[in-house]
């Protein structure tokens, strides 16, 4: 069983975050730390070799074994149904690693995200082989960061992030390198393996998904864009308050709602004004306020 220091994807996750569902995929030696995490969390896995479906670190955890290889059959899951899918250098050996990743991320809820890893092309090891005349990446794939960056926007995912993995040396090993002019940001020659956290959606639009039901922020949308297009205005601004009752939404919330799905704020701001009852005003004053704020208006 690996420490935590080897498993280096864990150092994404908050802690005190809410984590209902995980899919591991091959990376089976992260299994026992994610259930002592995450106690009560559906934990499922993806194995290409049924052998590891055994491992006697596994018994007990409660695991939802699956056999297949993800890089070449569809995974037996709903759309969206983990919060995050962990699998290590998922993308190394795969023919088509933008089809990948994309079909992974259709597995994984709005507000979830995928943790990965690859190997650095840029590490300083790497270079020196190339140097000496040898490649030994032979059947996989090496990355450099703003490649493996791209390679995930492409696949739909929206905010990604990078901690870095070092090598081993004295630090002296890269300024041949960097004397020859190689870039060296972030120490990036000195990374051997950069661990990579890839979210579904923006960081502020997840904060806006995870806070309230699917159901409650459709409605939502819908009643305020209906407000903001003039349709049937005192119905659905009353229908609107109603909602904001019902669910408790905060003006700090509808500020920031406002920016993920309204076009024309003064249209909305306007008709609000005009029929929205009296005593919602200081809401209102404290929603356009916070607009102002977060850079909405």
């Amino acid at each position: 069983m690996g420490t935590d220091d080897e498993l280096g994807l864990l150092r994404f996750f908050e802690p005190e975050e809410a984590i209902r569902s995980l899919l591991v995929i091959e990376s089976v030696r992260y299994l026992p730390a994610l259930r002592k995490r995450f106690p009560d969390a559906a934990l499922a896995a993806v194995v290409s070799d049924r052998d590891a479906a055994k491992a006697p670190e596994t018994e007990g955890l409660g695991v939802e074994w699956t056999v297949l290889d993800y890089r070449e059959e569809v995974l037996p899951f709903p759309r969206h149904s983990f919060d995050v899918v962990l699998s290590e250098r998922m993308l190394e050996n795969v023919a088509n690693p933008q089809d990948i990743a994309a079909g992974i991320g259709t597995f994984i809820k709005d507000t979830g995200y995928l943790l990965t890893s690859f190997e650095n092309i840029r590490y300083w090891r790497v270079l020196r082989e190339l140097m000496d005349g040898h490649y030994y990446a032979i059947v996989r794939r090496r990355y450099a960061k703003p490649e493996f960056e791209r390679l995930l926007y492409a696949s739909f995912y929206k905010d990604i992030f990078f901690s870095p993995v070092r090598g081993s040396g004295t630090g002296e090993e890269t300024e041949p390198f960097i004397a020859a002019g190689f870039e060296n940001r972030l120490n990036d020659l000195d990374t051997e393996i950069w661990l990579v956290k890839a979210m579904r959606s923006s960081s502020g639009v997840a904060l806006l998904k995870a806070a309230y039901t699917p159901e409650a922020r459709k409605k939502l949308a819908t009643l305020l864009r209906r407000v903001e297009y003039g349709i049937d205005l005192p119905e659905n601004v009353g229908a609107l308050w109603a909602l904001v009752d019902e669910e408790g939404f905060t003006a700090e919330y509808i500020a920031r709602f406002t920016e993920s799905v309204v076009v024309h704020r003064d249209e909305l701001r306007s008709a609000l004004a005009e029929y929205s009852p009296k005593e919602r005003q200081a809401f209102l004053d404290e929603v356009w306020e916070r607009s102002q704020q977060t850079g909405t208006e």
